[in-house]
């Protein structure tokens, strides 16, 4: 059975190129999968019912869903892995605002104002010692969050755009963790991205030591690990850099996001179809 579907599919692409060429094949095979159709729900086509469909269907233009299922938001479906892991992001965008009143980033302050805070502000181990708690808890219940939906299959259609959306919240959560680790300057954070920025040498095409580097021109002047760091070792370019990425750059690409993705589990009736 397998074999025959297989022949029967490439008869059908070999149909399609005859008819229409390559391009025209491969546009109908791209228009028609099931990837495309789960970002693009609507026709192309300039009607009524296309424009209010583009406007119901997008975040942005139309923030509350049209309906929500009843299941949707019990504990037994959900495990409030993504409520909580949200309640972390808040606490540590508020505790992160405190913090830089009394951070410098720059390689000659950012210990001092650490052990600073630690020992001379008032609640200053407190709000250290809750946003470095709650960037771990953030990161566990993230994982344990993916590892429910995964379980329950809560990744399948009509759900698969929400789940790619979950998977780059889930990488932005690990930069976030990773930026955040220079910040103290320590000798534990300063080793952890010696180490992780070495691995990106190996980046396929970006990296001057990964597949395909030198073929796109890279060397250890130009390729990402020199873009993280701002130069080739880890520096004050290093620091400045994870400062403004973790404060400001990922912040906002995860508040996007997150905007999308709480939206789109309304918009698909919660987590579940059935109860």
């Amino acid at each position: 059975m397998g074999n025959k579907s297989n022949k029967g599919s490439v008869s059908r692409i070999l149909d399609l190129i005859k008819e229409k060429g390559v391009t025209g094949s491969i546009k109908d095979m791209i228009l028609n999968s099931q990837i495309w159709r789960s970002f693009f729900r609507h026709g192309l086509e300039d009607t009524p019912k296309t424009r209010m469909e583009t406007i119901i269907g997008n975040s942005f233009l139309h923030l509350h869903p049209a309906k929500v299922k009843r299941h949707a938001p019990l504990f037994r479906f959900t495990w409030c892995m993504g409520g909580i892991t949200f309640f972390l992001f808040l606490i540590l965008t508020i505790t992160g605002v405190f913090l830089m009143f009394y951070y410098h980033p720059n390689v000659r302050d950012a210990y001092w104002d650490m052990k600073g805070l630690e020992h001379h502000v008032p609640f200053g181990m407190l709000l250290r010692n809750l946003h470095r708690w709650g960037a771990h808890l953030m990161v566990i219940a993230v994982w344990f969050h993916m590892f429910r939906v995964f379980m329950t299959g809560s990744y399948k259609p009509p759900r698969e755009f929400n789940w790619v959306i979950g998977v780059v919240l889930l990488v932005m959560t690990l930069l976030l963790s990773f930026t955040g680790y220079l910040l103290p300057w320590d000798q534990l954070g300063f080793w952890a991205v010696t180490v992780g920025t070495n691995m990106a040498r190996a980046t396929p095409l970006l990296g001057h030591e990964g597949p395909f580097g030198s073929l796109m021109g890279m060397t250890a002047y130009n390729d990402i690990r020199f873009a993280l760091l701002g130069g080739s070792l880890v520096g004050g370019n290093a620091l400045l850099r994870a400062y403004i990425w973790h404060c400001i750059g990922l912040p906002m690409i995860v508040s996007t996001f997150l905007i999308v993705h709480f939206w789109r589990i309304r918009k698909d009736g919660g987590i579940s179809g059935k109860l």
